[in-house]
Formats: C-alpha cells, sequence, structure tokens
C-alpha cells in the first residue's frame, strides 16, 4: 500500500472565458474582449491518503502525464476501473484535475466534469465558477431567444450559487491566501453574468445592482481598459435608460465612462447612447463636456454632480411650446405627435389626431417588435427603438386573392395562371422575411385610432412595401397580396 498526496482543491486551475456579448438593447456592438483567465489558487496544503499498489500505480501514471489529453485520458481510465476507491476523498480531487485538464482543449467535456463533481460536492468553487462561465459562453452562441434566455438564467443561477459558496467558511485544505486571490478573481465574472441575464429580460433592477457590484469588485484601473468590465459599463448606461421611468443622467455618465476608455473603432457607436440620455434630460447637449470629464475622472458620479445639470421643459411645457409655434400641427415629427398624444390635455391631443385620422401615410425604418400574418407591432421613433418597445400597431389588410382558373382555360392561361400563383407565393415569403422580430422595414397604413398610455397608435389597411428585387411582378394580371398570408390556389 502506497501513499498520495491529495490536492481536493487543485492547484492553478485557469478556465478561460472569452465570453462573447452583444450589445442587446443598444445599437452598438461590443468591445471585444481578451480572454480573462482566473486564476483559481496555488499549491494547497498536502494531505496524505493510503491506496493500494494497483490503485496507485493507475492513478500515479494518469497523475504524471504532461500533455492535457493524455492527462484526462488517464484519469478516466482511473476512474472506471476504480470506481470506489480506498480512499474516497480523492474521487473529488482527481475530477478537479480532470476538469482542469479538459478545460484546455474541450469546453463541453469540461461542464460535464464540473456536473460530476457538483454530485460529490455541490459547494465546490471551482466547479461552480466553471459552470457559471462556460453556460455563460454556450448561451452566447444560441440565436432563439427563449433557448439563450432559459441558458442565461441557468448561467446566473450557478453564479448566483458560488457567490453565496464563497461567502460561506473556506474549505479547510485551502490556504486563506488562494481562497482570498479565488475570490477577488471570480467574483466580478459572476457579477456580469448575472447582469447580462437580468439586463437581458429587461429586469434593470437586478441588472443594475449586478453591474455596480462587479465595478466594485475590481481594481480601478480595471474599469479603464477594454474587455468584460468596460463593456458591462455601457451595459450598466443601457439599463438605467431602460428602467421605468428612465434616469436618464446614470445612463449618460456610465455610457460616457464606456465611452472614455474605449478603443476608437467603438466610441463611434456607444457615443450616441451617451449624448441622447443626456440631451433627453437637458434638452440639449451644452454642458454635455462636463458630463465627459466626470464620467472620465470617475467611477460613479461624483456626490451633488447632477444636480448641477439643469433639467430640461417639462412634457406640458414642451407641449405648450409646440402647439402655440406650428402653425400646421399635421407637419410635427412622429415624437412630438407621441408626446402630445401622452401627456397633451385631451383638447390638444384632439388638435393633433384630426390633422392625421383618416390619413394614409408610408412609414419608412420601422423596427419590427412582433409579428403574425394580421398584425405587426412596431417601434416607429428613435426612443420606441432604443427601448425595442412598439409604438406602433399595423393592422394588415386582407390578402387578396388570386382569381379561378376557369375550366375552359387554354393552356396559355394556365401557364400564365401558374407563373401569377408562384409571383404571389415568392411575395408571400418575401414579407415573411421582411417582417421577422428585428427586422427594419417600410410600411404603408392609414391613422385609424390611438391610446395615450402607453401611446399606441394603431393603423388600418397595413401593407408591406417590398423592395424592387424582393418581389418580381408577374407578366400578367399582378396579384398583390397584403402581409405574410399566401394566396390559396384554387384549382
Amino acid at each position: 500500500m502506497k501513499k498520495v498526496v491529495l490536492a481536493t482543491l487543485l492547484a492553478c486551475v485557469v478556465i478561460t472565458s472569452g465570453v462573447s456579448r452583444t450589445f442587446a438593447q443598444t445599437a452598438a456592438p461590443a468591445a471585444p474582449s481578451a480572454a480573462q483567465p482566473v486564476n483559481l489558487g496555488t499549491q494547497p496544503a498536502a494531505a496524505t491518503c493510503a491506496l493500494p499498489d494497483a490503485e496507485y500505480t493507475a492513478y500515479n501514471n494518469a497523475m504524471g502525464q504532461s500533455n492535457p489529453q493524455a492527462k484526462a485520458a488517464g484519469i478516466e481510465a482511473y476512474l472506471t476501473a476504480f470506481p470506489t476507491s480506498a480512499c474516497p476523498a480523492i474521487r473529488a480531487s482527481t475530477m478537479v484535475i480532470l476538469m482542469t485538464a479538459y478545460s484546455q482543449f474541450d469546453a463541453a467535456k469540461t461542464l460535464d466534469t464540473a456536473d460530476r463533481i457538483l454530485k460529490l460536492d455541490p459547494n465546490n468553487l471551482r466547479a461552480l465558477y466553471g459552470e457559471a462561465v462556460l453556460r455563460k459562453s454556450a448561451a452566447d452562441a444560441l440565436t432563439d431567444a427563449a433557448a439563450k434566455q432559459a441558458a442565461l438564467d441557468v448561467a446566473a443561477d450557478y453564479a448566483q450559487k458560488a457567490l453565496v459558496a464563497f461567502a460561506a467558511p473556506k474549505p479547510a485544505d485551502m490556504p486563506d491566501a488562494d481562497f482570498q486571490a479565488l475570490k477577488a478573481s471570480a467574483t466580478p465574472s459572476f457579477y456580469s453574468i448575472i447582469g447580462f441575464d437580468a439586463f437581458n429580460k429587461n429586469d434593470n433592477a437586478t441588472a443594475i445592482d449586478a453591474y455596480k457590484k462587479e465595478l466594485a469588485a475590481v481594481p480601478l484601473a480595471a474599469t479603464k481598459v477594454p474587455g468584460q468590465v468596460l463593456q458591462d459599463t455601457f451595459f450598466l448606461g443601457s439599463a438605467y435608460y431602460q428602467s421605468k421611468p428612465p434616469d436618464y443622467l446614470s445612463c449618460s455618465f456610465y455610457a460616457s465612462r464606456a465611452v472614455a476608455y474605449a478603443p476608437d473603432s467603438f466610441k463611434t457607436q456607444m457615443s450616441p447612447t451617451a449624448k441622447y440620455c443626456y440631451k433627453k434630460y437637458h434638452d440639449g447637449d451644452d454642458g454635455y463636456d462636463a458630463m465627459v470629464a466626470a464620467a472620465t475622472n470617475n467611477l460613479n458620479p461624483p456626490d451633488g454632480f447632477f444636480a448641477t445639470i439643469k433639467p430640461g421643459l417639462t412634457p406640458a411645457e414642451k407641449i405648450h411650446a409646440i402647439i402655440v409655434g406650428t402653425s400646421d400641427l399635421s407637419t410635427l415629427a412622429t415624437e412630438d405627435k407621441e408626446m402630445i398624444f401622452q401627456f397633451g390635455t385631451p383638447d390638444d391631443a384632439a388638435k393633433v389626431w384630426d390633422t392625421i385620422k383618416g390619413k394614409s401615410v408610408q412609414i419608412p425604418g420601422a423596427l419590427v417588435i412582433t409579428s403574425s400574418p394580421t398584425v405587426l407591432t412596431v417601434a416607429v421613433t428613435t426612443d420606441a427603438q432604443q427601448a425595442k418597445t412598439a409604438d406602433f400597431t399595423f393592422n394588415m389588410a386582407a390578402p387578396e386573392p388570386v382569381p379561378d382558373l376557369k375550366p375552359t382555360a387554354t393552356l396559355a392561361q394556365k401557364t400564365a395562371y401558374k407563373k401569377e400563383v408562384a409571383a404571389a407565393q415568392a411575395k408571400a415569403e418575401a414579407i415573411v422575411a421582411a417582417t421577422a422580430v428585428g427586422q427594419t422595414v417600410t410600411l404603408t397604413g392609414t391613422y385609424d385610432s390611438f391610446t395615450p398610455n402607453p401611446v399606441q397608435i394603431i393603423m388600418k389597411d397595413g401593407d408591406v412595401v417590398l423592395a424592387k428585387a424582393a418581389a418580381k411582378p408577374s407578366a400578367t394580371k399582378s396579384a398583390t397580396p397584403a402581409h405574410r398570408t399566401t394566396p390559396a390556389a384554387k384549382k
């Protein structure tokens, strides 16, 4: 019987987290971030355990491999050959080493091993960290919105469990220095994962709380370089904007800080959000330089700074100025009309509505929020598109059916009929693609009604305007089905 030295919390476990992100709810793409390796400690205190010779040989041969693939294969063979060890403590320790080996070449097997570890040790810090990071990375790769959010929820749940585990007393066989180093390295990632999960489902209060805790958990220097923390600073600003009601000054501050330290290629894409929020509060960009300076030099808004920024006119004041200063209310921008419908007096709202009711218009660049064969909801104004919230509802016109083919039709008429049906089918398919959620589309319709709160303009006789290349008219009588319903060909 021989003795082995056990390390139940492996030395120097590193899991690389190249967490891919998109600027959800904004027009700006994420700043690229380098992989963020997290050093999970140095050599812990050693413990000894006696093993029979055969088990010792298999164990020692596996641990002696320097190549990660060879080490993983050796450990798997050892665990299979000795499913119950003479030293029970060795199994969890060995699987942590196995997880580390897999982390260097196979994310799926790394995650699977983390699952196995947690069955033996539900509070294993490294396994919880691996679960949170790898599940977040896997969620980023998903394109289906529901599946993505479900995967983000799971990753955030593991991040929450990890934070609870770190708040508990450290493992007895883990040196305090290693525990503190691990905690300092991993904690920001946990808050980042929790923040993005909440941000992606518009739980802005939770997102703000998590992102601010992330900023507090890292050295100040880490908030000034491209990477996860700077990217999340921008998300923090966006979460303040998307709050109900929006906090425009906090949005502008954190977005401006992200802009200040972002690579030049991203400054121009992130700046509009920072300036937009400032102007929404102040009614102009004068004084914005002071916001930029404060955000550049401070991680959080200095005490009293926001009080130095004068708010713009109230909605009532703006509406009064618009009504008094506009001779033809039908020429108002859509944003102004919606503000009057939402915040104006019934008389002011009626004055504006009477100038457009029953009129047919073409609206380009509408962002599709929800889509069905009969109803589209879209975001038209800048505010609505920034928040990805519908402010127009289009009730689509009924499709125009293809005329019946007469029993006495000639061969030429039958050929033309088939072409007409094919053209209608092609147009319907093009409309389906053009009106998918997230697409921008040009629509026509007639003003029908509105609701003030939340403001919603209802259109009737809606139709989709396709790009010329998207639908080719038939050589015979044109069939123009409305919206997405494919006309049924009658035999």
